[in-house]
């Protein structure tokens, strides 16, 4: 399965640029387990973030940003045929899992519900 990891990216930083980085790392915290769990990882920033550079827009607070950022998921949502979603309050995140629960995607809130998951040390 192509699983995205939603979570907290820009909320509670006040986009602060470390902030944003411990957030951003907080979800790929996630990419190994899933991966190892048979599955492809995606994080919507992965791919937002260099549309955004490739625009020339100077970050998340670009005017820009809010044409890429919540539009990306959405469409990374049609491709995708699982959630993960990370704790914490996100609006984005929220909105993911709305438009997953609409197209009757599973929802998973634990890593351990992915099919798949074996809890082991972060070795390949």
């Amino acid at each position: 399965m192509l699983i995205l990891i939603a979570g907290p990216y820009r909320s509670g930083t006040g986009d602060d640029p470390d902030l944003l980085a411990a957030n951003l790392a907080r979800l790929e915290e996630a990419a190994w387990p899933i991966f190892r769990a048979g599955h492809v990882p995606m994080i919507g920033e992965w791919v937002a973030l260099p549309v955004l550079r490739s625009a020339g827009a100077g970050g998340v607070t670009d005017p820009l940003a809010q044409h890429v950022m919540y539009p990306t998921a959405q469409r990374l949502l049609e491709h995708c045929d699982a959630v993960l979603r990370l704790p914490g309050t996100s609006t984005g995140a929220d909105q993911d899992v709305a438009i997953a629960r609409e197209r009757g995607l599973p929802v998973y809130t634990h890593l351990a519900e992915i099919p798949g998951y074996v809890r082991s040390t972060p070795t390949p």
